[in-house]
């Protein structure tokens, strides 16, 4: 069985989940920490990142995007990554919009600030920069991601692919940590996060992710 290494409530560890989840691969997920990865992990991934994975046959890589490809080669039905050359493009462009532009404001100003900072490392929130980045800075990534937002229920196509994981991940620590895209500014988005992350394959990662970070449901 796979295995997929680091903590339950990383959007990149998340992201690897709802792909193996979505084509209904069995794995086992062994809980690291990156800040207190041990030796033998920094063997699968050098920068001490999340997630790294193994596969059935003692395999193993690191990055969540490389995993998430290595996944569709290994496992192709139902397949993640559209067939169109310019569909697969756009794909890969919106996984690594999230990955980058969405994770670098939501993850250490908003949800590191909001959940992990007081409940982990015992500090106040820093609730200037939170406050800020909220004003400030989710709403460019939000303005974009209503622009490009079709009359469809998918990023690119008609059919699930990695673009609406990579970018609905980080989304779910926006909400862990209290926030949510305001449906009257951006309704097409707000639609179509609650369209993804209502997904199975998202709502059966989050009650765990709830129990971690000490939130209600």
């Amino acid at each position: 069985m796979p295995t997929v290494y680091g903590v339950n409530a990383s959007p990149f560890v998340r992201k690897v989940r709802v792909v193996l989840a979505e084509k209904k691969v069995p794995y086992e997920l062994v809980p690291v920490f990156p800040a207190a990865a041990e030796p033998d992990f920094r063997k699968m991934s050098p920068l001490g990142k999340i997630p790294a994975y193994k596969d059935d046959g003692e395999r193993t890589l690191c990055d969540s995007s490389v995993i998430c490809a290595y996944v569709e080669r290994t496992h192709p039905a139902p397949p993640l990554y559209p067939q169109d050359p310019y569909a697969y493009a756009r794909a890969l462009w919106f996984e690594e919009y999230g990955d980058s532009a969405l994770v670098s404001v939501l993850g250490p100003k908003i949800f590191f600030e909001k959940i992990v900072a007081p409940g982990f490392f015992k500090r106040p929130t820093n609730q200037e920069m939170v406050d800020k980045a909220v004003a400030e800075e989710v709403p460019p990534l939000c303005d974009y991601l209503e622009g490009q937002l079709g009359s469809g229920e998918f990023l690119v196509g008609d059919k699930l692919s990695i673009a609406d994981v990579g970018i609905a991940s980080p989304f779910v620590n926006f909400q862990h940590a209290g926030y949510d895209v305001d449906a009257r500014k951006w309704p097409k988005l707000a639609a179509y996060l609650k369209r993804i992350i209502g997904r199975p394959s998202f709502q059966a990662c989050l009650p765990e992710e709830r129990q971690l970070l000490g939130i209600a449901a």
